[in-house]
């Protein structure tokens, strides 16, 4: 029996929703993690476990992990420290399982491996070690290491995103990184310098399917993808009705279909244009794109969706799932062409992400 849950983060703990393939009905479990502030939920999909990001200046920086599908938690931070002397470890934002390892990014920007499931970290040191490292200025969240994309297929190839730094890439697991922005804006910038190789701030960063360097990166100043792993992105953000937005969710099999959350702007409130909900899906790679509106509210939507909170599931077709600031948690069975709201009311919602078992 097919069996699809979605991983909720939200500031007060870690949610676990739950149904079968048919996706029509939900059960909703939690709050989990002792109700921590929970910046990323996500599962490793060849075993099963399920790993939460968390913490903050008061709690300290930890992930949790359960291997029961959230019956049980254990948490650890052994490992999870820079040296002493330099800045603590505030929390850890954001995990992504890799070949060989699962990696954890945390505040002050960092990258942080555990070979053995989350039990004990160690730091991958060559990317604070970048001679760019003193240039690095925090995005209006703090200096977060935000997105992690490790290659599928080759373990020595990461990419990372960094408030507001911008993109890194090794090729080498880690042991030596580049900047990889050319091609995005920095708006913020006095004309002359809007290109920088280091300072942009780069929103969320996905890697399309098919196993090649496709990639998708929402901006603080626009939407762009880049076919040969970062080294030189395009703007596709026509036809879209903002430039700036957070999350960005790939299509499991197709590499031309994206789905994105635009938000009004940076400084008019960061709310869903025209307080109207959509989520914005293109077939063509980012040459066209379409308003998803069937179920989503219309009017006095104005709520925003953070970067790590919209994500599709592997089922055919697609499902696509969203959480809001606000604690709304929505979702379509059928690529975004109908939506239901599946919670109100639960605490602001960090991050989305899908777990699909074989039960």
């Amino acid at each position: 029996m097919t069996k699809v849950l979605i991983l909720v983060g939200t500031k007060k703990g870690a949610f676990i929703v739950a149904s079968d393939a048919e996706r029509r009905s939900w059960e909703i479990k939690g709050p989990f993690c002792a109700t921590w502030p929970i910046q990323h939920a996500a599962a490793d999909p060849a075993t099963g476990s399920i790993y939460a990001a968390g913490g903050n200046a008061w709690f300290g920086a930890a992930v949790w992990k359960s291997t029961d599908l959230g019956e049980t938690w254990t948490h650890s931070s052994e490992g999870l420290a820079y040296a002493k002397g330099e800045e603590p470890v505030k929390a850890a934002w954001s995990l992504a399982q890799g070949r060989d390892g699962l990696y954890a990014g945390v505040e002050p920007a960092g990258l942080f491996k555990s070979t053995d499931g989350g039990l004990t970290w160690s730091q991958v040191a060559g990317l604070r070690a970048h001679p760019s490292r003193e240039h690095w200025q925090p995005g209006g969240g703090g200096l977060i290491l935000h997105t992690i994309v490790p290659h599928p297929e080759d373990a020595r190839k990461i990419w990372v995103g960094i408030s507001s730094a911008g993109v890194f890439h090794t090729a080498d697991g880690g042991a030596s990184w580049e900047p990889r922005n050319r091609g995005t804006r920095a708006d913020f910038m006095p004309e002359e310098e809007r290109y920088p190789e280091i300072g942009q701030c780069v929103h969320n960063l996905v890697l399309a399917p098919g196993g090649g360097d496709r990639l998708y990166q929402q901006n603080h100043c626009g939407m762009y993808r880049s076919d040969d792993g970062g080294r030189q992105w395009v703007s596709i953000e026509a036809g879209l009705p903002s430039t700036f937005g957070f999350p960005t969710a790939a299509h499991p099999r197709d590499a031309d279909t994206l789905f994105l959350m635009p938000l009004n702007g940076d400084i008019q409130g960061r709310y869903m244009p025209e307080a109207r909900a959509a989520v914005w899906r293109t077939r063509d790679g980012g040459a066209s794109w379409s308003a998803l509106r069937s179920g989503l509210p219309q009017e006095n939507a104005y709520f925003g969706v953070l970067r790590q909170a919209l994500a599709t599931d592997r089922l055919e077709p697609a499902g696509v799932y969203f959480g809001t600031g606000g604690g709304a948690l929505y979702a379509s069975a059928d690529e975004g062409e109908s939506w239901t709201c599946l919670a109100q009311h639960l605490p602001a919602i960090s991050s989305v992400e899908t777990l699909v078992i074989e039960d």
